[in-house]
């Protein structure tokens, strides 16, 4: 039960719903158990948030996944789980079926693979009501139609009606929540449930949680790697590393001080906006305030136009380096397919790529950043407009003509483990393009391999294994050394480091920079994540709905945003840091309530704390 005290604060009364002690998991491999979480002990009172964090294999999710006995068969548990002080661990599966969704409910990472895809989003809600509670099909129903306008769908009739495929990512997330929360259950287990998520969608699902756990005053157990999530929504927090909890407590008192190096490392490597210049960006914000020292002022001011001024340096800079990639009022459609008429997926796209230049291109899923980008490598044509890549035009080209292109440019694609041949060993994948390309063989490309094996920072050693044998992070080097085997002139980067660890995430970026600096290829980098971008870009493009609405330097789009979208994003970004992330909440849901519409669209107010005018515009 969740009370407020003097302060205003919120508190957390009764016992506990969920208490965990001593718990280990091991799985059996080769005649070995292997141990993959050891001697757990934490517990979860209603109405509280508990967010369990640490990077893929520090056993998060399988010591969650061992309250439901949700593991594989060589799997064996230890310890003791009580669920409102009634034991777990030993029930029987017909026991375990009728906690799992009645008392406890998960929520997955991935909704496509979580709902079956064969019936509608209605009917498996419909079908877990009438299993639990015995209702009718016409009760079940308005109950359904009841629990998707809970969690905000747009339109619940039609999302009944719906499959899987037929939703967008976030309304399926929501779709998914609806069936999880259903039950009315006392625990709910949120495993990295925004990952795969755009930031505005994200925000919405993360309001969301917070929304239905006040409500329902339920305990969430939040398992996730994005330390702004878990500053955004958890009240304490369990830090895991190698199946050991290495730290524990509020999340205030974790992030105001850490205590375990790993801890430190965790959230110094968490990529946010500002972290090129956070002193002058908050020297800059303590001015605005109110200026007490006006020799401090003054010099900032100093400061902050010298900024200026290299800035309009370096971009006067790199005007003068040769166009790569020119885009010239380009148009892109997918043709008509049967009944499915044709959809212009990007229109009156103007955008130019200098030689060494980094341009972030963001948006949300469906506003048409990835169309761009396979565009630009010749993977889709061009419907009108004019497309320039390496000094080919390839607004009307044929096969051969993008097969030559393709020796210019690379890809990095956002999943390395299905971009990567699984039948083919590391070296066979990294050589492939040399061999076909420019027809190396033998000692000559062995050689090559191993070369680019060093630039990628990967043992030599590992040219033998096969992508399953490697982890996520190492993947992404190898699909980055196959991307720049050919030494490109530009570079398509689709998503890279989503999908991994921030650790990991920020080694993959560092190596990015480093080969960026040495090759000096031209890199259109598509990504959500705004503080990535910020850590990369020299320039950033922002997509909506198949349109660039606004394109500057970093500083102008991340610092000064001019358009209603673009302050909608930064509005959206969630930031390591409980306190900051407090007020950035409540400055997103102040521009959401002051009018903005479903374009996104909001009133043309700065998500970032109150800025002084840009300093080009200042003067001393």
């Amino acid at each position: 039960m969740t009370e407020t005290n003097a302060t205003g604060t919120a508190t957390v009364t009764g016992g506990p719903v969920l208490e965990v002690t001593g718990l280990s998991v091991d799985f059996g491999v080769d005649n070995t158990w292997v141990p993959a979480a050891k001697n757990l002990n934490y517990q979860i009172r209603p109405g509280e948030v508990l967010a369990i964090v640490g990077e893929s294999g520090s056993g998060k999710s399988a010591s969650s996944m061992a309250i439901l006995d949700l593991l594989p068969k060589n799997s064996r548990v230890r310890g003791s789980i009580k669920l409102d002080g009634r034991e777990l661990t030993g029930l029987t599966q017909p026991q375990m079926r009728r906690v799992r969704g009645r008392q406890v409910a998960v929520i997955f990472q991935e909704p496509m693979t979580a709902l079956n895809p064969v019936y509608t989003v209605g009917f498996q809600i419909v079908e877990t009501l009438r299993i639990h509670f015995g209702m009718s099909p016409h009760e079940a129903k308005e109950r359904a139609l009841e629990l998707l306008a809970m969690v905000e769908l747009p339109d619940p009739q039609k999302a009944f009606n719906s499959y899987p495929h037929q939703l967008s990512g976030g309304q399926r997330q929501r779709a998914m929540i609806a069936q999880s929360i259903s039950c009315d259950p006392k625990l709910l287990i949120a495993d990295e449930p925004t990952t795969a998520l755009d930031v505005t969608v994200q925000a919405e699902i993360l309001e969301l949680l917070r929304s239905l756990r006040d409500r329902l005053d339920s305990a969430i157990l939040l398992i996730t790697h994005d330390m702004g999530v878990v500053a955004d929504l958890a009240d304490n927090i369990v830090v895991m590393r190698k199946g050991d909890i290495v730290e524990a407590g509020t999340v205030k008192e974790v992030f105001a001080n850490p205590k375990h190096p790993y801890t430190i490392a965790l959230l110094d490597a968490v990529p946010h906006l500002g972290q090129r210049e956070d002193e002058e960006i908050d020297t800059t914000a303590a001015l605005a305030a109110g200026t007490e020292n006006p020799d401090a002022a003054f010099a900032e001011r100093i400061r902050a136009n010298e900024r200026a001024a290299q800035a309009e340096h370096e971009k006067a800079e790199m005007d003068k380096r040769p166009v790569v990639v020119d885009f010239e009022k380009v148009a892109i459609e997918y043709p008509k397919h049967g009944r499915v008429p044709a959809f212009r997926a990007a229109t009156d796209i103007d955008l130019k790529i200098h030689e060494g230049e980094v341009v972030g291109l963001v948006g949300e899923s469906g506003s048409g950043k990835t169309t761009l980008g396979r565009a630009a490598i010749g993977l889709l044509p061009i419907h009108s407009g004019k497309l320039v890549v390496a000094g080919q035009d390839i607004s009307n080209a044929g096969r051969d003509e993008i097969r030559k292109l393709h020796r210019n440019v690379g890809i990095v694609f956002q999943d390395p483990s299905s971009s990567l041949n699984p039948r083919l060993q590391i070296a066979d994948s990294i050589g492939e393009p040399l061999r076909l390309a420019k027809g190396l063989k033998g000692a000559e490309l062995s050689k090559e391999v191993d070369r680019l094996l060093d630039s990628v920072e990967l043992p030599r050693a590992y040219r033998s294994r096969f992508p399953h044998e490697l982890s996520g992070g190492q993947k992404q080097r190898v699909g980055i050394a196959r991307a720049l085997s050919l030494k490109p002139q530009v570079l398509i980067a689709d998503e890279p480091t989503s999908a991994l660890d921030v650790s990991v995430q920020a080694r993959v970026l560092e190596l990015m920079q480093q080969l960026q600096r040495e090759m000096n290829f031209a890199c259109l980098f598509i990504t959500h994540d705004l503080a990535v971008i910020d850590v990369l870009a020299d320039r950033i493009a922002v997509m909506h709905h198949g349109r660039l609405v606004e394109v500057g330097t970093r500083d102008e789009i991340l610092r000064y945003p001019k358009e209603a979208y673009t302050q909608r994003l930064l509005a959206a970004v969630p930031l390591p840091d409980p306190d900051q992330q407090r007020a950035r909440r409540a400055l997103r849901l102040e521009l959401l309530a002051a009018g903005a519409d479903e374009t996104g669209a909001v009133p043309a107010v700065t998500p970032e704390p109150q800025q002084p005018e840009p300093p080009v515009a200042q003067g001393l």
